[in-house]
């Protein structure tokens, strides 16, 4: 693959770096992961993806792939997924902002540094929102700062971390992510269809709060556009345009799956559901009602900008993949 353009994945064996990997390596480009996992290579005829350890704290071997490639994205850190217990806390902030200042200073140790740095973030930094929009402008963190929001906190000392970075020679971009549906095991839509189609997909809590999200294949094209478009530096919401209210967004969900009627789940039953899956309502109750200001205004065009061209396009492939219910 002499001469093609490389793309580093830090942290990149999960879902996200899955899909950009092969979002870039069907283009040709060199695909790089680090990550914490067995490693190993991948060649094909159009790309070659090769996985290199590192331990997300730590210099190694790993900071060579650096140079002169044209991208680094940082996907790093501890599921958010699980029980908010102190343990779980201090990795999930810890795995973070290790793995961005130890990016840091890689980058800046480089002599053909990266040109653009994409590190995660998320939606989660933003206070609720039930009557307006919030783009990428908006910086009042207060639930965040307190420490009321923990995913909030989470992003904000993420994207602390980046800016602490000195990396003068690369632009950085703290990509704030919202819910990412994908067909893939494990991902959000395929969890929520099996829930639909055993008719279970009603409202959650109130219905009232908002969700954002953002159809995978539009995720890799704004990774894709950020990296060809090096004027956008900063924050940038990477969502689809047009966030739904819960109610709506299970609605629009069943619709796609072929079913028309869920049941809906109470707070307090959903309290009890998130014990015993090992999770938190916060990741489902609170209201993000989040919009990509900057990604609109920089020219960015979605793909699937409204939810039901998303779901009902999900549907087509988990159908053609044969995707059964209950994995």
């Amino acid at each position: 693959m002499s001469g093609a353009k490389r793309v580093v994945l830090a942290g990149g064996s999960g879902f996200l770096g899955s899909i950009l990997a092969d979002h870039f390596g069907t283009r040709g480009w060199e695909v790089v992961i680090l990550s914490r996992k067995t490693v190993g290579h991948e060649k094909s005829r159009e790309s070659a993806k090769k996985e290199i350890f590192w331990d997300g704290k730590t210099l190694g071997a790993w900071t060579q792939e650096l140079e002169g490639s044209e991208a680094v994205v940082n996907l790093s850190g501890r599921s958010i997924n699980c029980r908010f217990t102190a343990n779980n806390r201090k990795e999930i902030l810890e795995s973070r902002a290790d793995s961005t200042r130890i990016l840091g200073v890689a980058v800046a140790r480089c002599q053909r540094p990266p040109a653009v740095w994409l590190n995660c973030s998320g939606v989660g930094i933003y206070n609720e929102s039930f009557d307006k929009d919030i783009d990428d402008n908006d910086t009042n963190f207060t639930d965040a700062e307190s420490g009321e929001s923990f995913s909030g906190t989470v992003a904000l000392l993420w994207e602390r971390a980046l800016n602490e970075a000195q990396t003068p020679l690369t632009s950085k971009v703290a990509m704030r992510i919202s819910m990412v549906p994908g067909t893939r095991k494990g991902t959000s839509f395929r969890m929520l269809r099996n829930v639909a189609k055993a008719g279970l997909a009603g409202r959650m809590g109130s219905g009232k709060q908002y969700v954002s999200w953002i159809h995978e294949t539009d995720f890799c094209r704004v990774v894709d556009w950020l990296i060809h478009t090096q004027q956008v530096s900063g924050p940038v919401n990477v969502t689809a345009p047009n966030p739904l209210p819960n109610a709506e967004f299970m609605r629009t969900l069943r619709q796609a799956c072929g079913r028309s009627f869920g049941l809906p789940a109470a707070a307090w039953m959903l309290e009890i559901g998130a014990f015993f899956m090992r999770t938190e309502t916060e990741l489902i109750l609170d209201s993000r009602r989040v919009v990509p200001g900057r990604l609109v205004a920089s020219g960015f065009e979605f793909r699937f900008p409204e939810l039901k061209s998303a779901c009902e396009e999900l549907e087509q492939r988990a159908k053609k993949s044969r995707m059964t219910y209950h994995q």
